[in-house]
């Protein structure tokens, strides 16, 4: 299948979950309030790209390249970040719904999140060393053997971790970041790591729904 290129275009308002959405490379694209729900974005690459006032729930992203991509107020509930290709993943939310979402043992270091729902997301194993957490809610989310080192939640709220590596910042304003606060274990996650769990998904994603 032949795949195009496609260097700073700009895709506004297209429903890609009536049309098929082209295979290819997106370098320094825009796409602003488009639909992408339940999607086919797999094996396509995006570089230095924004998504803004997008819904992307359920898309599936499988081998799907992100390499220095933002997403702003976009609804990315249920997305399973895991199964993206690894190769110079980085991305930034801001104003987002992440709900449901799962990061399971993928490498984000100094990814920040702010103003964002993370509502029973998944950062199982995951690597957050230097994340920032700004004004984020936390509800539910799974921090299992997570890296937090540096790590910085000062401003969010619902936190907890579980059996977590936790290191303390060692002076100035380390008081408010992670390391030197104490945290309440929660519960083990009943979702199977690293495998998309669709049982029941429907009525937890409306559940979820913020906005």
């Amino acid at each position: 299948m032949t795949q195009s290129y496609h260097e700073s275009e700009t895709f506004d308002k297209i429903d890609f979950s009536q049309i098929s959405f082209p295979k290819g490379e997106y370098e320094n694209c825009t796409f602003t309030n488009c639909v992408f729900s339940n999607t086919d974005l797999s094996n396509i690459k995006f570089v230095d790209s924004e998504f803004i006032n997008c819904d992307m729930t359920m898309a599936n992203i499988s081998a799907t390249g992100l390499q220095e991509v933002k997403f702003k107020d976009c609804k990315l509930l249920g997305l399973h970040f895991e199964n993206c290709n690894d190769f110079l993943f980085s991305v930034n939310f801001v104003g987002c719904n992440l709900n449901l979402s799962s990061f399971y043992k993928r490498k984000i270091k100094k990814t920040k999140f702010k103003d964002c729902t993370l509502v029973e997301t998944d950062f199982s194993e995951t690597d957050l060393n230097m994340a920032i957490f700004d004004n984020c809610d936390l509800s539910g989310a799974i921090f299992d053997k997570t890296n937090l080192e540096k790590a910085d939640f000062r401003t969010s709220f619902n936190f907890k971790a579980a059996r977590s590596r936790l290191v303390p910042r060692r002076q100035g304003r380390a008081a408010g970041v992670l390391g030197r606060r104490r945290h309440r274990a929660t519960q083990d996650h009943p979702r199977r790591r690293g495998r998309p769990q669709n049982r029941h998904l429907g009525a937890r994603l409306a559940r979820c729904q913020i906005f």
